[in-house]
């Protein structure tokens, strides 16, 4: 550039300069098949960039497919989100744009949430993971509205001075504003894409039909320098780098696919309403959302599978964590100084709505895995055996599986501890740390299955 121009160019005018030049820079390297992550990111904001200079754009750009931002960043590896972090706050920090500006702040707290779970978990971050895992299960189906709602309610209840567990409720709001920027790009992007089908339809019908019938661009997406030469001919679609993120009606709500094995969940009315009710009661001070969910072995479908749609229940589970104050944890640990906390009981809740024979009860079984028997142990020193303990219900659900540490639980009828099965008004104590309760809605209809699972402590004391 001219030193006479360059000097005359400074504070906003000159990261207005900067910010065009960044732009036009993106778009020739999208072009040439050599795009870093951050030009894909900006390439997509072009479609609804009212300050973008229409000047800079080719006329072969619009046939161009590039990833959905989400999936970009989602694709990468630390080092590259490490890079990508930098480059979106560059970005973030020259747009004037108010949508813009919400677009690269929406990456930015993507951006830092990838690298938070690509990190090496320590053993509390991998019990924050099991939280998180569920609390993605209640916040994935929520919009850009209802998580904006929530958070007004969250940071009220946190500012109270009722009691509470403070820590999970802010691990929930820390979870939340990630699903705001998930939603709130969700909503960028539908812009987007509803920009470019527009430009499509007069040139390229066929391709804005097409378009507009799916979940993402067609063939997403660019290559690295590598794949291609720098120089390509004008009609030049690049390859896929991105592994396109296909959506369909008849998928499951947002943030329910990890949980899924058959296919075949249950989200009717009936479950959600019950489904929303546990979860609305939240978690004890000693208690963390539970996941470990197992695929379930069978050899065959059931018999009633050709007259009833097979469904997976749905459920919302918690385990009980605690401190065992044995002689050994007694002689190194005190309250001020506390040994690692270790599972004390679980909590099942699993929703039954539809259940076709409303008279039977939904059982449950310990299956011991290797031909271990109840009462030997295969675990190495210093750790725990663990075993699936499965749910039967009948038609039209399938079973289901967790997995648990396998500890001797206490079937004594105890008040406070022990095991508890209740289904539909009906009630069955057992003991050990090992409660399973089962409630229904209104009698004489039984809606869900909720057992709890309470150890029974060994050389318990008390300091």
């Amino acid at each position: 550039m001219d030193p006479g121009r360059q000097a005359m160019i400074s504070g906003p005018d000159e990261d207005k300069f900067v910010l065009k030049q960044s732009k036009k820079k993106a778009d020739i390297r999208v072009r040439e098949g050599r795009a870093k992550p951050i030009d894909l990111l900006a390439f997509n904001l072009r479609y609804i960039d009212t300050d973008r200079d229409v000047f800079d754009d080719d006329e072969h750009d619009i046939e161009m497919d590039v990833p959905a931002p989400r999936t970009i960043v989602e694709g990468l590896k630390e080092r590259e989100l490490e890079e990508l972090d930098a480059d979106i706050k560059s970005y973030h920090t020259l747009e004037t744009n108010r949508r813009n500006k919400e677009y690269w702040d929406a990456l930015q707290k993507l951006c830092a949430d990838r690298r938070q779970k690509l990190k090496p978990k320590d053993p509390e971050g991998r019990a924050v993971s099991t939280v998180s895992a569920d609390v993605e299960k209640i916040l994935g189906p929520k919009n850009l509205e209802q998580l904006e709602k929530l958070e007004v309610q969250i940071q009220a209840k946190l500012q109270s001075n009722e009691v509470m567990d403070t820590d999970y409720w802010e691990q929930l709001l820390k979870s939340l504003l990630v699903f705001k920027a998930k939603a709130k790009l969700q909503q960028i992007y539908g812009a987007i894409k509803e920009s470019r089908i527009k430009l499509l339809e007069e040139g390229n019908p066929e391709k804005a039909q097409a378009l507009a019938m799916s979940g993402q661009p067609i063939a997403v997406t660019v290559p690295s320098s590598t794949d291609v030469p720098a120089k390509s001919a004008p009609n030049f679609k690049p390859a896929a780098k991105f592994p396109p993120v296909a959506s369909s009606s008849t998928d499951p709500p947002p943030g329910t696919a990890r949980f899924s094995t058959s296919g075949n969940e249950d989200f009717s009315q009936a479950t959600k309403a019950l489904y929303e009710r546990e979860v609305a009661r939240g978690i004890g001070e000693d208690e963390e959302i539970f996941t470990a969910e197992e695929s379930v072995a069978s050899t065959a479908k059931p018999q009633w599978a050709e007259k009833y749609r097979p469904r997976k229940p749905r459920y919302f589970n918690r385990v009980q964590m605690g401190y065992e104050w044995n002689k050994y944890n007694q002689t190194h640990y005190d309250h001020d100084n506390p040994p690692p906390k270790v599972v004390q009981g679980y909590k099942f809740n699993i929703f039954y709505p539809d259940l076709i024979d409303k008279t039977k009860a939904p059982t449950f079984k310990i299956i011991r895995e290797h031909g271990r028997r109840r009462g030997e142990s295969f675990a190495p020193a210093g750790q725990e055996d663990t075993c699936l303990i499965r749910f039967i219900a009948g038609p039209p659900y399938e079973d289901i599986a967790f997995r648990i540490v396998d500890r001797e639980w206490d079937y004594s009828a105890k008040k406070e501890r022990g095991f508890k099965s209740s289904f539909d008004k009906l009630y069955n104590r057992l003991t050990r740390s090992l409660d399973l309760h089962v409630s229904g809605s209104t009698p004489p209809v039984p809606c869900s299955l909720s057992y709890t699972l309470v150890n029974a402590v060994t050389d318990s004391h008390t300091l």
